[in-house]
């Protein structure tokens, strides 16, 4: 038996003050690639998927389960998430509600005697404060407040987490990972978790600490990077399920977790959309007063419109998550103005009742018909964020691409071998620290770690307990164990601390195969005006053509295109199934004439350089394909199998749009 709801917008039944729920199980799937509905405008809307009575009954369990942890936490029996976090180290700050917004609601809703009840328990707090002398006394205070209300928000609703990275270099760095590792804590403890990436706002660029403005990455940079980290962060996801069960977080079919990037929604709703719905809330004042700004201002080369109008960007990524019901903003210590500037926006925009008219009633129904919801406290629905600590070397140095000493997470970059070496390295007054941030190590065993650490420091056994994990998590335990036998062959006695290596490097002891690496070079002739199934041989994807063929065949094979397939892709990664299409369709699919990315199954990703054929000889490299001399026969019988193939799956097989109107055209 299976339950369907359709409700109208403007039904009086539906829930007014919370956010719509993601528990739905194709949430994150569908939901997040839709743009809001900016108007008021009544629509009916039909759910497509039905929702089963079992899986009503198994999301019920699910708030129970909740509700009696909630109580255990309450009780003292159970310790909270948010106490965990901050036992292992990785909460820096709290940005949440501000009580002037408090007022704001509270006026707007006609409720003047709560309205003078916390005006005068404020300037009560703010005068006794200021005669004491205590400055810093309303911040702390206000803190507090944060912390203990993002606290109660983490015991009483399984709200969503998520954290953002603009893919402004080719690979995630050790330095983005404390913001993730609260959504992996957060995703092992049943809490859905988005990773965002910011193929969006890469392309303005963040000014927070700069006094310069960042050079501008070409297009075929950009989506190079963006290709590459949209991988890493799915493989981060199946790493953190993978490393949670080595130390008993089993998965349970409630745990959800999505990479999201946000030019899905940037590119689909007009920006002045954006001023309208969240310009208005919003002041020029705090924007200028903002330290990232006033020091480009004085001190830097000034600050462009576009930078200047980076937090509202982010804020509006924020918004997007907020409405289905993404509540916690997860960031580095750099961060927390811009999502304090999120949380300030979207309080005002709730309280101009913004977000009654972008829910989608489906969803909302669900969340009234599934959890019966229906009015939950407006303090249990707030915007709200914490950032963690700024990862620093010994000398406060902060690690990162600017700073040129980035220890990457792509293989390319740097290696098994020198990431194991870099937590080897690590100082002892930093170990126990990392041990805490970096790991799901339980803290008595990390308390035991170190007490055999601390009888023979020259040992260096809390370092090697630390990288030998850590490269598990990242890598898996074979190249975890290949890295610290080699560490054991290179050195045959206890290396002494060495300071943190600047920059990366491959390692020469490690050369990559083609097979290994998600980046190859190929040159021209291999590439333009070539069938797909020798490209895919050549970027060494597959053992031989015929394999590739087979691959196309039966739609295992992708190319990266724009998200309708009528050409190459934009700033959205998104792929398109390679068909048995004619030689000149591979050109439609390369960006700026020197990149092609393809991809095979899932997981296997190949980012293909175009070079010259000249350079590529230069530089002595080699492909499959590179030797061999294509005859004219050859040629034939690759079009004859290609013809003969133009039928897959019952469907005839037509070219890339951008190509089928090119050659009307030209007819």
């Amino acid at each position: 038996m299976r339950a369907h709801l359709r409700l109208s917008l403007s039904s009086a039944s539906l829930p007014s003050s919370a956010p719509v729920s993601i528990y739905s199980s194709n949430a994150f799937r569908t939901s997040f690639s839709r743009a809001p509905r900016p108007s008021g405008t009544p629509v009916i809307y039909v759910q497509r998927r039905g929702i089963s009575q079992r899986f009503i009954m198994r999301m019920r369990e699910a708030e129970i389960q909740w509700q009696q942890q909630a109580r255990e936490i309450k009780e003292g029996t159970r310790q909270s998430f948010l106490s965990m976090l901050e036992e292992r180290g990785l909460v820096k700050n709290y940005v949440g509600y501000d009580i002037f917004l408090s007022l704001l609601r509270v006026l707007l809703n006609h409720d003047y005697f709560e309205y003078f009840f916390l005006a005068h328990m404020m300037l009560n707090h703010l005068t006794l404060s200021l005669l004491d002398g205590k400055k810093a006394d309303v911040e702390i205070h206000n803190a507090r407040n944060n912390r203990d209300a993002i606290d109660k928000i983490f015991t009483e609703r399984r709200i969503g987490l998520y954290a953002g990275v603009d893919p402004t270099a080719p690979s995630l760095h050790v330095g983005h990972l404390l913001p993730f590792m609260i959504l992996a804590w957060a995703y092992v403890h049943g809490m859905p978790a988005v990773f965002l990436l910011g193929g969006a706002t890469s392309s303005i660029g963040d000014p927070t600490d700069r006094l310069t403005a960042r050079e501008q990455m070409r297009g075929v940079t950009r989506k190079q990077n963006m290709v590459n980290m949209h991988m890493q962060l799915k493989k981060l996801g199946v790493s953190i399920e993978r490393y949670g069960a080595k130390y008993g977080y089993e998965r349970e079919w409630v745990w959800r977790r999505a990479v999201e990037n946000n030019s899905v929604w940037h590119t689909k709703l007009p920006f002045v959309q954006v001023l309208k719905l969240m310009g208005h809330s919003t002041r020029i004042g705090p924007m200028l007063g903002r330290d990232s700004v006033k020091h480009r201002m004085e001190k830097g080369d000034g600050i462009s419109y576009a930078e200047f109008s980076y937090p509202l960007m982010q804020a509006w990524d924020f918004w997007h998550l907020y409405i289905h019901d993404v509540l916690v903003q997860v960031g580095g210590a750099d961060q927390e103005g811009n999502i304090l500037f999120g949380t300030e926006a979207i309080n005002k925009m709730v309280a101009e009742g913004h977000l009654e008219r972008t829910e989608t009633p489906t969803k909302r129904a669900f969340n009234q018909h599934v959890l019966e919801n229906k009015s939950l406290p407006a303090e249990l629905c707030k915007p709200s964020g914490i950032t963690t600590p700024l990862l620093t070397t010994s000398t406060g140095e902060k690690f990162g691409k600017s700073a040129g000493n980035a220890i990457w997470l792509d293989k390319d970059m740097t290696s098994v071998f020198d990431l194991y070496q870099f937590f080897v390295r690590l100082p002892d007054n930093d170990v126990e620290k990392y041990l805490k941030m970096f790991t799901f190590m339980p803290l008595p065993k990390i308390s035991e770690i170190m007490a055999e650490h601390s009888k023979d420091t020259s040992k260096r056994v809390a370092q090697h307990a630390l990288a030998l994990d850590f490269v598990d998590f990242i890598h898996g335990s074979e190249e975890a164990i290949k890295a610290q036998e080699q560490h054991r062959a290179l050195f045959t006695r206890t290396a002494p601390s060495q300071e943190v290596p600047q920059g990366s490097r491959m390692s020469e002891t490690h050369p990559l195969k083609i097979s290994a690496s998600p980046h190859v070079v190929l040159p021209r002739s291999l590439v333009i005006g070539q069938f797909f199934h020798k490209i895919l041989w050549s970027a060494g994807l597959v053992k031989s053509k015929a394999e590739a063929f087979r691959l196309i065949v039966n739609n295992g094979a992708s190319v990266g295109s724009k998200s309708d397939g009528t050409g190459n892709m934009d700033n959205s990664v998104s792929y398109t199934p390679i068909r048995t299409w004619s030689a000149d369709a591979t050109e439609k699919f390369i960006l700026e004439d020197s990149l092609l990315i393809l991809r095979v199954g899932k997981w296997k990703v190949k980012v293909v350089k175009i070079i010259s054929d000249e350079e590529f000889d230069t530089q002595g490299l080699d492909a499959p394909g590179w030797n061999e001399t294509e005859t004219m026969h050859d040629r034939l019988e690759d079009e004859k199998l290609m013809t003969e193939k133009r039928r897959i799956g019952r469907h005839t097989v037509r070219p890339p749009k951008a190509l089928s109107d090119s050659q009307d055209g030209k007819s």
